[in-house]
Protein backbone atom coordinates (compact mmCIF):
# COMPACT_ATOMS: atom_id res chain seq x y z
CA UNK A 1 0.00 0.00 0.00
CA UNK A 2 1.36 3.39 -1.03
CA UNK A 3 0.32 6.76 0.41
CA UNK A 4 1.19 10.07 -1.21
CA UNK A 5 0.10 13.64 -0.56
CA UNK A 6 -0.88 15.92 -3.43
CA UNK A 7 -1.17 19.65 -2.72
CA UNK A 8 -3.37 22.01 -4.74
CA UNK A 9 -4.25 25.68 -4.34
CA UNK A 10 -7.95 26.24 -3.73
CA UNK A 11 -10.12 28.85 -5.43
CA UNK A 12 -12.94 29.18 -2.88
CA UNK A 13 -15.79 31.63 -3.07
CA UNK A 14 -16.29 34.36 -0.47
CA UNK A 15 -18.97 32.25 1.25
CA UNK A 16 -16.65 29.23 1.40
CA UNK A 17 -13.83 31.36 2.82
CA UNK A 18 -16.16 32.53 5.59
CA UNK A 19 -17.00 28.89 6.37
CA UNK A 20 -13.32 27.94 6.46
CA UNK A 21 -12.50 30.77 8.85
CA UNK A 22 -15.43 29.97 11.11
CA UNK A 23 -14.49 26.28 11.25
CA UNK A 24 -10.89 27.15 12.14
CA UNK A 25 -12.12 29.34 15.00
CA UNK A 26 -14.43 26.59 16.31
CA UNK A 27 -11.59 24.06 16.11
CA UNK A 28 -9.35 26.46 18.04
CA UNK A 29 -11.92 26.84 20.81
CA UNK A 30 -12.42 23.07 21.08
CA UNK A 31 -8.63 22.59 21.21
CA UNK A 32 -8.17 25.20 23.95
CA UNK A 33 -11.11 23.88 26.01
CA UNK A 34 -9.83 20.30 25.84
CA UNK A 35 -6.30 21.44 26.70
CA UNK A 36 -7.59 23.46 29.70
CA UNK A 37 -9.47 20.40 30.95
CA UNK A 38 -6.38 18.24 30.77
CA UNK A 39 -4.14 20.93 32.28
CA UNK A 40 -6.48 21.45 35.23
CA UNK A 41 -6.55 17.72 35.91
CA UNK A 42 -2.74 17.51 35.94
CA UNK A 43 -2.40 20.56 38.21
CA UNK A 44 -4.97 19.17 40.65
CA UNK A 45 -2.74 16.10 41.06
CA UNK A 46 0.41 18.16 41.62
CA UNK A 47 -0.78 19.83 44.84
CA UNK A 48 0.87 18.69 48.05
CA UNK A 49 -1.19 16.68 50.51
CA UNK A 50 -0.25 18.65 53.62
CA UNK A 51 -0.13 22.17 52.14
CA UNK A 52 -2.21 24.40 49.89
CA UNK A 53 -0.86 26.40 46.99
CA UNK A 54 -0.62 30.16 47.55
CA UNK A 55 -1.46 30.99 43.93
CA UNK A 56 -4.45 28.79 43.11
CA UNK A 57 -6.19 25.51 43.81
CA UNK A 58 -7.74 22.99 41.43
CA UNK A 59 -10.48 21.17 43.32
CA UNK A 60 -11.20 18.06 41.27
CA UNK A 61 -12.45 14.84 42.94
CA UNK A 62 -9.80 12.20 43.44
CA UNK A 63 -11.78 9.56 41.58
CA UNK A 64 -12.09 11.69 38.44
CA UNK A 65 -10.31 9.83 35.62
CA UNK A 66 -7.70 11.50 33.47
CA UNK A 67 -9.21 13.17 30.37
CA UNK A 68 -8.42 11.14 27.26
CA UNK A 69 -9.21 11.36 23.59
CA UNK A 70 -12.15 8.93 23.95
CA UNK A 71 -13.69 10.67 26.96
CA UNK A 72 -13.36 14.12 25.42
CA UNK A 73 -14.92 12.88 22.15
CA UNK A 74 -17.92 11.63 24.13
CA UNK A 75 -18.19 14.95 25.94
CA UNK A 76 -17.92 16.81 22.63
CA UNK A 77 -20.74 14.75 21.13
CA UNK A 78 -23.02 15.65 24.03
CA UNK A 79 -22.05 19.34 23.97
CA UNK A 80 -22.61 19.70 20.20
CA UNK A 81 -26.32 19.11 20.79
CA UNK A 82 -26.52 22.35 22.80
CA UNK A 83 -24.28 24.54 20.60
CA UNK A 84 -25.38 25.83 17.20
CA UNK A 85 -21.83 26.98 16.39
CA UNK A 86 -20.40 23.48 16.85
CA UNK A 87 -23.26 21.86 14.96
CA UNK A 88 -22.30 23.85 11.88
CA UNK A 89 -18.89 22.12 11.88
CA UNK A 90 -18.58 18.57 10.58
CA UNK A 91 -18.26 16.23 13.58
CA UNK A 92 -15.17 14.35 12.35
CA UNK A 93 -13.34 17.65 11.85
CA UNK A 94 -13.74 18.43 15.57
CA UNK A 95 -12.68 14.90 16.50
CA UNK A 96 -9.50 15.32 14.47
CA UNK A 97 -8.80 18.47 16.50
CA UNK A 98 -8.95 16.40 19.69
CA UNK A 99 -6.72 13.79 18.06
CA UNK A 100 -4.18 16.53 17.31
CA UNK A 101 -4.16 17.40 21.02
CA UNK A 102 -3.70 13.73 21.91
CA UNK A 103 -0.69 13.51 19.58
CA UNK A 104 0.79 16.59 21.25
CA UNK A 105 0.63 14.90 24.66
CA UNK A 106 2.06 11.66 23.28
CA UNK A 107 4.98 13.63 21.82
CA UNK A 108 5.50 15.28 25.20
CA UNK A 109 5.66 11.91 26.99
CA UNK A 110 7.62 9.91 24.43
CA UNK A 111 9.80 12.48 22.63
CA UNK A 112 10.41 15.04 25.40
CA UNK A 113 8.50 17.78 23.58
CA UNK A 114 7.17 20.74 25.56
CA UNK A 115 3.78 20.91 27.21
CA UNK A 116 1.07 21.78 24.64
CA UNK A 117 0.19 25.46 24.50
CA UNK A 118 -3.07 27.29 24.01
CA UNK A 119 -3.65 28.65 20.53
CA UNK A 120 -4.30 32.35 20.08
CA UNK A 121 -6.84 33.73 17.63
CA UNK A 122 -5.60 33.03 14.11
CA UNK A 123 -3.03 30.41 15.15
CA UNK A 124 -5.16 27.45 14.06
CA UNK A 125 -4.35 27.15 10.38
CA UNK A 126 -5.67 23.77 9.25
CA UNK A 127 -8.40 21.23 9.78
CA UNK A 128 -8.80 17.68 8.47
CA UNK A 129 -11.55 15.67 6.82
CA UNK A 130 -10.60 12.07 7.73
CA UNK A 131 -13.20 10.61 5.34
CA UNK A 132 -14.51 11.76 1.99
CA UNK A 133 -17.24 10.48 -0.28
CA UNK A 134 -16.86 8.34 -3.38
CA UNK A 135 -14.90 10.11 -6.14
CA UNK A 136 -14.62 13.44 -4.28
CA UNK A 137 -12.34 15.00 -6.94
CA UNK A 138 -14.02 15.96 -10.22
CA UNK A 139 -14.40 19.00 -12.48
CA UNK A 140 -11.18 20.53 -11.10
CA UNK A 141 -12.67 20.63 -7.63
CA UNK A 142 -12.97 18.62 -4.44
CA UNK A 143 -16.29 17.86 -2.76
CA UNK A 144 -16.03 18.42 0.99
CA UNK A 145 -18.64 17.29 3.56
CA UNK A 146 -21.12 20.05 4.58
CA UNK A 147 -19.30 22.55 2.32
CA UNK A 148 -19.78 21.21 -1.18
CA UNK A 149 -17.62 21.49 -4.27
CA UNK A 150 -14.57 23.75 -3.87
CA UNK A 151 -12.64 24.59 -7.01
CA UNK A 152 -8.85 24.26 -7.06
CA UNK A 153 -5.99 24.81 -9.48
CA UNK A 154 -5.17 21.28 -10.67
CA UNK A 155 -1.44 21.53 -11.33
CA UNK A 156 -1.22 17.77 -11.96
CA UNK A 157 -3.73 15.02 -12.58
CA UNK A 158 -4.80 12.43 -10.04
CA UNK A 159 -3.29 9.05 -11.03
CA UNK A 160 -5.64 6.30 -12.14
CA UNK A 161 -6.42 3.74 -9.46
CA UNK A 162 -5.70 6.13 -6.58
CA UNK A 163 -8.27 6.70 -3.86
CA UNK A 164 -8.57 9.98 -2.01
CA UNK A 165 -8.62 9.04 1.68
CA UNK A 166 -8.27 12.35 3.51
CA UNK A 167 -8.22 16.07 2.85
CA UNK A 168 -6.52 18.77 4.90
CA UNK A 169 -7.52 22.40 4.37
CA UNK A 170 -4.61 24.76 5.09
CA UNK A 171 -4.66 28.55 5.38
CA UNK A 172 -1.51 30.39 4.34
CA UNK A 173 -0.76 34.01 3.66
CA UNK A 174 -0.81 33.28 -0.08
CA UNK A 175 -4.26 31.64 0.02
CA UNK A 176 -6.06 28.40 0.85
CA UNK A 177 -4.65 25.00 -0.02
CA UNK A 178 -5.90 21.42 0.08
CA UNK A 179 -3.66 18.43 0.78
CA UNK A 180 -5.16 15.24 -0.58
CA UNK A 181 -3.85 11.94 0.80
CA UNK A 182 -3.96 9.36 -2.00
CA UNK A 183 -3.78 5.63 -1.44
CA UNK A 184 -2.87 2.83 -3.85
CA UNK A 185 -3.53 -0.83 -3.15
CA UNK A 186 -0.22 -1.90 -4.67
CA UNK A 187 2.88 -3.60 -3.36
CA UNK A 188 6.04 -1.68 -4.20
CA UNK A 189 9.29 -3.64 -4.20
CA UNK A 190 12.04 -2.23 -2.03
CA UNK A 191 14.94 -0.60 -3.84
CA UNK A 192 18.19 -2.55 -3.50
CA UNK A 193 21.71 -1.07 -3.71
CA UNK A 194 22.85 -0.97 -7.31
CA UNK A 195 24.83 1.07 -9.78
CA UNK A 196 27.37 3.61 -8.65
CA UNK A 197 27.55 4.72 -5.02
CA UNK A 198 27.73 8.32 -3.87
CA UNK A 199 28.52 9.68 -0.41
CA UNK A 200 27.27 13.12 0.67
CA UNK A 201 28.58 15.37 3.43
CA UNK A 202 26.70 18.54 4.42
CA UNK A 203 28.13 21.69 5.93
CA UNK A 204 27.81 25.46 6.23
CA UNK A 205 30.62 26.57 3.92
CA UNK A 206 29.69 24.02 1.28
CA UNK A 207 26.06 22.93 1.49
CA UNK A 208 27.00 19.50 0.15
CA UNK A 209 30.23 17.80 -0.81
CA UNK A 210 30.08 14.52 -2.68
CA UNK A 211 32.58 11.68 -2.77
CA UNK A 212 33.32 12.36 -6.45
CA UNK A 213 34.50 15.91 -5.70
CA UNK A 214 31.36 17.99 -6.31
CA UNK A 215 31.14 21.06 -4.06
CA UNK A 216 27.93 23.12 -3.88
CA UNK A 217 28.01 26.43 -2.01
CA UNK A 218 25.31 27.09 0.56
CA UNK A 219 22.55 29.48 -0.41
CA UNK A 220 21.79 31.98 2.38
CA UNK A 221 18.04 32.35 1.95
CA UNK A 222 17.19 33.69 5.41
CA UNK A 223 20.45 35.58 5.97
CA UNK A 224 20.11 37.50 2.70
CA UNK A 225 16.52 38.49 3.54
CA UNK A 226 17.23 39.29 7.18
CA UNK A 227 17.71 43.02 6.61
CA UNK A 228 14.37 43.38 4.82
CA UNK A 229 12.70 41.18 7.43
CA UNK A 230 14.01 43.39 10.22
CA UNK A 231 12.58 46.46 8.51
CA UNK A 232 9.15 44.86 8.09
CA UNK A 233 9.10 43.66 11.69
CA UNK A 234 9.94 47.16 12.92
CA UNK A 235 6.94 48.48 11.01
CA UNK A 236 4.73 45.89 12.68
CA UNK A 237 5.96 46.86 16.14
CA UNK A 238 5.04 50.52 15.53
CA UNK A 239 1.43 49.75 14.65
CA UNK A 240 -1.39 49.48 17.15
CA UNK A 241 -1.91 45.85 18.04
CA UNK A 242 -4.96 44.40 16.28
CA UNK A 243 -5.54 47.38 13.96
CA UNK A 244 -5.96 47.05 10.21
CA UNK A 245 -2.54 48.62 9.61
CA UNK A 246 -1.02 46.09 12.01
CA UNK A 247 -2.69 43.22 10.09
CA UNK A 248 -1.42 44.49 6.75
CA UNK A 249 2.12 44.91 8.08
CA UNK A 250 2.01 41.42 9.65
CA UNK A 251 0.85 39.99 6.33
CA UNK A 252 3.93 41.41 4.60
CA UNK A 253 6.16 39.71 7.18
CA UNK A 254 4.35 36.40 6.66
CA UNK A 255 4.67 36.70 2.88
CA UNK A 256 8.42 37.22 3.17
CA UNK A 257 8.76 34.16 5.41
CA UNK A 258 6.75 32.08 2.94
CA UNK A 259 8.88 33.32 0.04
CA UNK A 260 12.06 32.31 1.91
CA UNK A 261 10.68 28.85 2.66
CA UNK A 262 9.47 28.31 -0.91
CA UNK A 263 12.81 29.43 -2.37
CA UNK A 264 14.73 27.07 -0.11
CA UNK A 265 12.43 24.14 -0.91
CA UNK A 266 12.62 24.77 -4.66
CA UNK A 267 16.42 24.86 -4.53
CA UNK A 268 16.52 21.64 -2.51
CA UNK A 269 14.34 19.85 -5.07
CA UNK A 270 16.47 20.98 -8.01
CA UNK A 271 19.68 19.94 -6.25
CA UNK A 272 18.23 16.56 -5.26
CA UNK A 273 17.17 15.85 -8.85
CA UNK A 274 20.63 16.75 -10.09
CA UNK A 275 22.30 14.41 -7.60
CA UNK A 276 20.03 11.46 -8.43
CA UNK A 277 20.88 11.59 -12.13
CA UNK A 278 24.37 10.11 -11.80
CA UNK A 279 24.08 7.63 -8.92
CA UNK A 280 22.28 4.39 -8.15
CA UNK A 281 23.03 4.37 -4.42
CA UNK A 282 23.31 7.41 -2.16
CA UNK A 283 24.54 7.57 1.44
CA UNK A 284 24.16 10.61 3.73
CA UNK A 285 25.06 11.41 7.33
CA UNK A 286 22.62 10.63 10.14
CA UNK A 287 22.96 13.95 11.96
CA UNK A 288 21.50 15.13 15.26
CA UNK A 289 19.62 18.01 13.65
CA UNK A 290 17.87 19.08 16.86
CA UNK A 291 21.18 19.41 18.69
CA UNK A 292 22.74 21.35 15.81
CA UNK A 293 19.80 23.78 15.73
CA UNK A 294 20.40 24.62 19.41
CA UNK A 295 24.16 25.16 19.04
CA UNK A 296 26.05 28.42 18.48
CA UNK A 297 25.47 28.30 14.70
CA UNK A 298 21.87 27.19 15.06
CA UNK A 299 20.43 30.00 12.92
CA UNK A 300 22.71 29.07 10.03
CA UNK A 301 21.92 25.37 10.43
CA UNK A 302 18.19 26.09 10.28
CA UNK A 303 18.72 28.34 7.27
CA UNK A 304 20.53 25.53 5.46
CA UNK A 305 17.59 23.17 6.07
CA UNK A 306 19.51 19.87 6.09
CA UNK A 307 16.57 17.92 7.47
CA UNK A 308 14.26 19.11 4.70
CA UNK A 309 16.94 18.38 2.10
CA UNK A 310 17.40 14.80 3.34
CA UNK A 311 13.63 14.26 3.19
CA UNK A 312 13.42 15.68 -0.32
CA UNK A 313 16.47 13.69 -1.43
CA UNK A 314 14.90 10.49 -0.12
CA UNK A 315 11.71 11.22 -2.06
CA UNK A 316 13.68 12.02 -5.22
CA UNK A 317 15.61 8.76 -4.84
CA UNK A 318 12.34 6.84 -4.45
CA UNK A 319 10.90 8.34 -7.64
CA UNK A 320 14.05 7.62 -9.64
CA UNK A 321 14.71 4.13 -8.22
CA UNK A 322 17.87 5.15 -6.35
CA UNK A 323 18.82 3.42 -3.08
CA UNK A 324 19.00 5.86 -0.14
CA UNK A 325 20.45 5.20 3.32
CA UNK A 326 21.76 7.15 6.29
CA UNK A 327 25.01 6.16 7.99
CA UNK A 328 26.72 7.19 11.20
CA UNK A 329 28.21 10.70 11.16
CA UNK A 330 30.68 9.95 13.97
CA UNK A 331 34.13 11.38 13.19
CA UNK A 332 33.63 11.52 9.43
CA UNK A 333 35.99 14.52 9.22
CA UNK A 334 38.67 12.88 11.40
CA UNK A 335 39.32 9.72 9.36
CA UNK A 336 41.38 9.36 6.21
CA UNK A 337 39.30 7.72 3.47
CA UNK A 338 42.42 6.32 1.80
CA UNK A 339 44.05 4.42 4.67
CA UNK A 340 41.45 4.49 7.45
CA UNK A 341 43.76 6.15 10.02
CA UNK A 342 42.23 8.68 12.41
CA UNK A 343 43.94 12.02 11.72
CA UNK A 344 42.52 13.90 14.70
CA UNK A 345 40.08 16.77 15.08
CA UNK A 346 40.38 19.61 12.57
CA UNK A 347 39.69 23.27 13.18
CA UNK A 348 36.91 24.88 11.15
CA UNK A 349 39.51 27.01 9.38
CA UNK A 350 41.29 23.88 8.07
CA UNK A 351 39.67 23.23 4.70
CA UNK A 352 42.16 20.65 3.41
CA UNK A 353 42.50 17.04 4.51
CA UNK A 354 46.13 15.91 4.53
CA UNK A 355 46.93 12.48 5.94
CA UNK A 356 50.34 12.18 7.62
CA UNK A 357 50.20 8.39 7.28
CA UNK A 358 49.61 7.90 3.55
CA UNK A 359 49.94 11.46 2.23
CA UNK A 360 46.42 11.57 0.75
CA UNK A 361 45.31 15.19 0.25
CA UNK A 362 41.90 16.52 -0.75
CA UNK A 363 39.22 18.93 0.41
CA UNK A 364 38.09 18.11 3.96
CA UNK A 365 34.42 17.99 3.00
CA UNK A 366 35.12 15.69 0.06
CA UNK A 367 37.15 13.43 2.36
CA UNK A 368 34.24 13.29 4.81
CA UNK A 369 31.88 12.39 1.96
CA UNK A 370 34.24 9.60 0.91
CA UNK A 371 34.20 8.25 4.48
CA UNK A 372 30.39 8.34 4.39
CA UNK A 373 30.48 6.37 1.12
CA UNK A 374 32.86 3.78 2.56
CA UNK A 375 30.66 3.31 5.61
CA UNK A 376 27.63 2.91 3.41
CA UNK A 377 29.38 0.37 1.19
CA UNK A 378 30.38 -1.60 4.26
CA UNK A 379 26.77 -1.53 5.51
CA UNK A 380 25.35 -2.92 2.25
CA UNK A 381 28.14 -5.42 1.71
CA UNK A 382 30.18 -3.64 -0.99
CA UNK A 383 27.64 -4.55 -3.68
CA UNK A 384 27.88 -1.26 -5.58
CA UNK A 385 30.64 0.55 -7.38
CA UNK A 386 32.21 3.68 -5.95
CA UNK A 387 31.33 6.73 -8.02
CA UNK A 388 34.52 8.58 -8.92
CA UNK A 389 36.78 5.79 -7.74
CA UNK A 390 39.55 7.10 -10.00
CA UNK A 391 39.91 10.04 -7.62
CA UNK A 392 40.64 8.06 -4.49
CA UNK A 393 41.69 4.52 -3.71
CA UNK A 394 39.40 3.58 -0.84
CA UNK A 395 40.24 1.43 2.17
CA UNK A 396 42.46 -1.52 1.24
CA UNK A 397 41.44 -5.10 1.94
CA UNK A 398 43.36 -5.21 5.21
CA UNK A 399 41.37 -2.23 6.52
CA UNK A 400 37.86 -3.41 5.60
CA UNK A 401 37.09 -4.53 9.14
CA UNK A 402 38.14 -1.24 10.71
CA UNK A 403 35.28 0.57 12.54
CA UNK A 404 34.51 3.30 9.99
Amino acid sequence: MLNLTYEFKLKPTAKQVAIFEDWLEQCRRVYNYALAERKDWFKSRSCQINACSIRSEYIIPADTPRPTYASQCNALTAYRKTSDALQSVQSQVLQQTLKRLEKAFVSMWEQNHGFPRFKKAGNMRSFVFPQLGVNPVHDRGVKLPKIGLVKFHQSRSIPDGARVKQARIVRRVSGWYVMLILQWEVSIPSILPHGEGLGIDVGLTNFIATSNGLLVKRQRFFIDAQRKLKLLQQRVSRKQLGSNNWKRASEKVAKLHEYIANSRKDWHWKLADQICQDAGTIFVEDLNLVGLSKAMLGKHCLDAGWGQFFTILEQACFKRGVYFQKVSAHKTSQICPNCGVETGKKQLSERVHSCSNCGYTTDRDVAAAQVVLIRGLAAVGHTVKMLGEDKFVGIPATQESSPL
